[in-house]
């Protein structure tokens, strides 16, 4: 059901450029914002709260470090070219828009793989490509947000391995096995 709802997101995203007076910075800012959103979906969906304190640890991180290297780099936005001195339009790079939909996208690769990574690596590079086109960011903005992101996501977060889901065969177990080589005892815990 959710993988429907991403390849909804998905059609969404490729079909409304064809709309008269599309507004790209909006849709591109409404993709964002929905990432993270989706991506704690799949975290409570698969009832995974420790991926859900992973996903929010590195959507804050890769945010605030887009925001401050935003405050230290200057770099001026495309619409605003020539920018002068003293004036607004100098905190372009990097993408803080574009952070906030990476970072979800990164997640869930590391954490469940490339079947829910891929789908959303794909869409969370359509709020950089709509900020792009309206002229609100450069290519290497956006580029820069998914490098962070990665990088945090490489860093803090575990691939997710389903809970041991057969009541009955937890615990102690032993067994004696025998052949004619000789015979074999094993004992062990099953968590």
């Amino acid at each position: 059901m959710l993988k429907v709802a991403l390849g909804l997101m998905v059609s969404a995203c490729l079909l409304a450029p064809g709309a008269a007076a599309f507004d790209y910075d909006t849709s591109g800012k409404a993709v964002a914002y929905a990432m993270p959103a989706f991506a704690a979906g799949v975290a409570i969906y698969k009832k995974d709260w420790t991926g859900l304190v992973e996903l929010s640890v590195t959507t804050a991180l890769t945010y605030g470090t887009a925001y401050g290297i935003k405050q230290l780099v200057r770099s001026c936005r495309p619409y605003r070219k020539p920018c002068v001195d003293g004036g607004t339009g100098w905190d372009s790079f990097p993408s803080t828009t574009a952070a906030i939909a990476s970072a979800p996208s990164s997640f869930l690769w590391n954490r469940y793989g490339w079947e829910w990574g891929l789908p959303a690596f794909v869409i969370s590079k359509y709020p950089s490509y709509a900020l792009q086109k309206s002229r609100k960011n450069k290519f290497v903005d956006g580029l820069a947000s998914t490098a962070l992101s990665w990088g945090y996501n490489i860093l803090l977060v575990n691939r997710y391995h389903k809970r041991w889901d057969r009541y009955a065969e937890r615990g102690f177990y032993s067994s004696l096995d025998g052949d004619t080589e000789g015979i074999y005892a094993r004992a062990g815990y099953r968590f």
